[in-house]
């Protein structure tokens, strides 16, 4: 199983002193906390993407292929990849080139964002959010798979004899995730593809996750991809710890009080009773992690939300430290112990996937399409889906 942080690239005052990070600070940050990440065995560093103050992580291909150059096991990723506003191309283009930068070390998630006025900046319709989703992303297989593309749709101009630049390492595309909260469109696109599906739970209860979950498991197994408990799925989770549960609170309660997203609305403990958030030991984060497959399912990725609201840097590397040596140590024992040999232990990664082959399904556009299908399409007299 996948351990690892994302975050989100918040530029927030620190509520103890009142003093905010320039955001140069904030980058070099995020960079340490990677970084840090790998020092202690954590396995993926994901990286937000914003185009709005008071975020910084505007250009996340730049930043992880800075990170990269620092690095040598850590998996980069993106907590978001903005599919909706901007251009496939520039997508294809910008991961495939860091695919080679990072000698395979990328996976990224796709995602539509939560700020709703950078759909206008990018010249893009918000009301049009999943269509474009949908669309962009399928061109964004065939740029990745096909050598010359010629393709027309609603949301962008025309291509015609299009080669994307360069071609995916190993002519092997990235592993990609959909990650959304509460669009079932984008669970059944996850499935319809056979991908990753990652529900960044951080604000919801686990009776939504584990239907969101459950909703892409039975699609998964629907269009022949596997059974549905083999279905390749990701949380998301934050924790602040501490030697005591009394300590942990008194540290973070400051933080969790002004922060921009849940500050000033429910309590501490209201919160941590109604999301993944756990304010505490090590053994209770080890404990409600666990809990999250016993509601989902086995599943192979988890990632941690450890740098926001303010939290001084110092005080995160601390945090990413006990995760790291005290937590997911323990949290890949027991998960493994439980985990059915079938269920696939980790996520696809660029290693994987190379050995599986170039007749292996990913290679595919449209997996689920296979020719069988078309065949039994064609002689039902059933018109095929776009492949």
């Amino acid at each position: 199983m996948q351990f690892g942080l994302f975050s989100v690239g918040d530029v927030t005052a620190d509520p103890t002193t009142g003093r905010t990070p320039s955001e140069g600070e904030r980058i070099e940050a995020m960079t340490r906390i990677a970084l840090k990440a790998e020092e202690v065995g954590l396995d993926v560093f994901a990286t937000g993407e914003h185009h709005n103050p008071p975020f910084v992580p505007s250009a996340p291909t730049t930043h992880l292929a800075f990170i990269a150059a620092q690095t040598e096991r850590l998996l980069l990723s993106t907590a978001t990849t903005l599919i909706t506003t901007t251009d496939p191309v520039r997508i294809a283009e910008d991961y495939a080139f860091l695919q080679h930068l990072a000698q395979g070390r990328v996976d990224l998630m796709m995602g539509r964002g939560n700020t709703g006025p950078v759909y206008p900046w990018f010249g893009k319709d918000i009301r049009q959010g999943i269509p474009m989703a949908i669309e962009n992303y399928h061109l964004l297989r065939r740029l990745w798979r096909e050598d010359v593309v010629d393709w027309e749709g609603r949301f962008r101009t025309p291509l015609n004899g299009f080669t994307s630049t360069p071609r995916p390492l190993d002519d092997t595309p990235p592993f990609v995730w959909h990650g959304s909260i509460r669009s079932t469109e984008i669970a059944e696109q996850a499935a319809y593809y056979g991908d990753g599906f990652f529900h960044n739970n951080i604000f919801w209860n686990i009776e939504h996750t584990a239907q969101m979950v459950g909703l892409y498991r039975r699609r998964f197994e629907h269009y022949r991809h596997g059974a549905a408990d083999q279905a390749i799925v990701g949380l998301g989770g934050q924790a602040f710890l501490a030697g005591t549960e009394a300590e942990a609170k008194r540290r973070f309660r400051p933080y969790f009080d002004n922060a921009p997203v849940y500050g000033h609305g429910p309590s501490l403990e209201e919160f941590t009773r109604t999301t993944p958030l756990t304010v505490g030991t090590p053994e209770m984060v080890i404990e409600r992690t666990l809990g999250l497959a016993d509601q989902v399912g086995d599943y192979q990725r988890q990632l941690f939300l450890m740098d926001h609201a303010g939290l001084p840097v110092e005080t995160v590397l601390e945090q990413v430290e006990i995760l790291g040596r005290e937590v997911v140590p323990v949290l890949r024992r027991e998960f493994e112990a439980r985990r059915p040999a079938h269920v696939p232990s980790a996520p696809p990664t660029h290693g994987s996937l190379v050995a599986a082959g170039r007749d292996a399904p990913h290679h595919l556009v449209a997996p689920a399409r296979s020719a069988a299908d078309r065949a039994a399409d064609r002689a039902a007299g059933r018109v095929a889906a776009t492949a």
